[in-house]
């Protein structure tokens, strides 16, 4: 019923910046959070940024100060501004959402599909 798909990922030097966009679509009756997590090769997933439909925002403390979650409500869209890039910020990159899906009871959990991002000279 619901669908993310995410872009923006890519090929980036250290100290440089990419923004990150996901769009979701389908039968979304409102949207509890989005949020973006990240995977890097070894490690465990980890969330990055999470952003509640009232607009309030929590970061890993790895990026804090550096990347920056927002979101369209109109457009059901969440962008992550990623500055001051590092090596250790090399990960597959994955949008989320919980919200309220039309026909079902309670909040629904949907991920997209992942977009690499590599930093490295």
């Amino acid at each position: 019923q619901v669908q993310l798909v995410e872009s923006g990922g890519g090929l980036v030097q250290p100290g440089g910046s990419l923004r990150l966009s996901c769009a979701a679509s389908g039968n979304i009756f409102s949207i509890n959070a989005m949020a973006w997590y990240r995977q890097a090769p070894g490690k465990q997933r980890e969330l990055v940024a999470r952003i509640t439909g009232a607009g309030s925002t929590n970061y890993a403390d790895s990026v804090k100060g550096r990347f920056t979650i927002s979101r369209d409500n109109a457009k059901n869209t969440v962008f992550l501004q990623m500055n001051s890039l590092k090596p250790e910020d090399t990960a597959v990159y994955y949008c989320y959402i919980e919200a309220w899906v039309a026909g079902i009871l309670g909040t629904s959990f949907y991920w997209g599909q992942g977009t690499q991002v590599t930093v490295s000279s």
